[in-house]
């Protein structure tokens, strides 16, 4: 006769090393995906935040022309590619340009600088040693060249370094644009294939409601962080423009990226005021207005993003706004949002489970009502 101890033992054995080959193998297969998934992975990721932003944009434009989804989609990402794609060609047929006219000048011989404004001299903290090392260099630039040339090596291999990232960072943002026109055209099904895997991760309402505060999530950084940057850089473009600054373009992009990454756009606009008091040429009555206009444009996001960020999210917007500064900073720029909506799912199921134990402890607390079963 077996013993059923033993039996038991041995089925129990069997059982544990089922498990343990099934979870080896399932964790492989993970392992073996995610490898073959990680070079796509921030495409796939930018396409996915740019279709859930501008999803909404799709369903008027679709609704509004009577169209199919695809031919909606399709409208969206050409113009998307037209917006970013146009820009880009020029400003490198810019560039290529402008590199070519110095090199020619430097071969003849003829690259000069002019001479510096002694207003700069009076420029706080760097204005003396800006003035002396911009003065020798319109004097004799072969010379200053020759005795910086480790330093200006250096700089030139990290322009062409930086060049080379945006140009990497163009091709996949406009890659992204063509991956998400596809995703919105198919939308529906997109979105009941994402709430059928919240649901089983989850579970029941659960899923769904935090497959609403994800995209919801999106959709308030898009607008809240990048929105208000956008709109913000815009407004002080336009202030460089009137103020009539040397490379207003070039400042208005930086204040853009400044703005991405919660800096205050003040590090920008006092420089400008301070060239504007010191260097300008306009009256002191346009000066004044110019300051009063660009101190507000500077300051315009203290009022934009409190309006804008979290807006129709079931969470605080301090929640929000720490997620995507967190996020920003451990991932970069898609941390933006990545880090936002993980923070916010984070924060909702922790209040559920803090509801659900105080709900349980209140039920066990209150006292049974006499002649009902327990």
């Amino acid at each position: 006769m077996e013993d059923p101890y033993q039996t038991m033992k041995t089925r129990l054995s069997h059982d544990v090393i089922q498990v343990l080959l099934r979870l080896v193998f399932l964790l492989l297969i993970l392992w073996v995906c995610a490898r073959i998934f990680s070079p796509f992975a921030s495409i796939m990721l930018w396409a996915l935040i740019l279709a859930v932003t501008l999803y909404p944009l799709h369903i008027k434009l679709r609704d509004s022309l009577g169209w199919r989804d695809g031919r909606a989609a399709a409208l969206i990402g050409v113009t998307g590619l037209l917006l970013l794609g146009v820009p880009t060609v020029l400003l490198g047929m810019s560039l290529v340009e402008h590199v070519t006219d110095l090199l020619g000048q430097w071969k003849a011989g003829a690259l000069t600088i002019r001479e510096p404004n002694e207003s700069i001299r009076d420029w706080p903290v760097i204005g003396e040693q800006l003035y002396v090392a911009w003065l020798a260099a319109s004097e004799n630039l072969e010379a200053v060249l020759a005795s910086h040339g480790e330093e200006v090596r250096a700089l030139i291999k990290r322009a062409v370094g930086g060049t080379t990232d945006v140009l990497a960072t163009i091709g996949l943002f406009l890659g992204a644009i063509v991956i998400a026109s596809i995703m919105m055209a198919y939308g529906q099904s997109g979105e009941a294939a994402l709430g059928r895997i919240a649901n089983t991760l989850v579970g029941g309402s659960r899923g769904a409601q935090l497959q609403q505060l994800s995209v919801a999530t999106m959709r308030s950084v898009a607008t809240g962080v990048i929105g208000v940057a956008v709109v913000q850089a815009l407004l002080l473009g336009v202030g460089f423009l009137w103020a009539d600054v040397p490379a207003a373009g070039v400042l208005a992009v930086v204040t853009l990226f400044i703005g991405i990454i919660q800096l205050p756009a003040l590090l920008i606009t006092l420089p400008v005021l301070a060239w504007l008091w010191t260097s300008g040429d306009g009256s002191t009555a346009m000066n004044g207005v110019i300051t009063v206009y660009l101190l507000i444009a500077g300051l315009s996001d203290g009022v934009l993003k409190p309006m804008l960020l979290g807006r129709g999210v079931d969470v605080p917007m301090p929640v929000v706004l720490i997620g995507a500064l967190g996020g920003m900073v451990g991932m970069g720029m898609i941390g933006l949002f990545l880090g936002s909506v993980i923070l916010a799912v984070g924060y909702q199921l922790l209040w559920a489970w803090v509801e659900r134990e105080t709900s349980l402890a209140e039920d066990e607390a209150t006292p049974p009502v006499p002649g009902e079963a327990p």
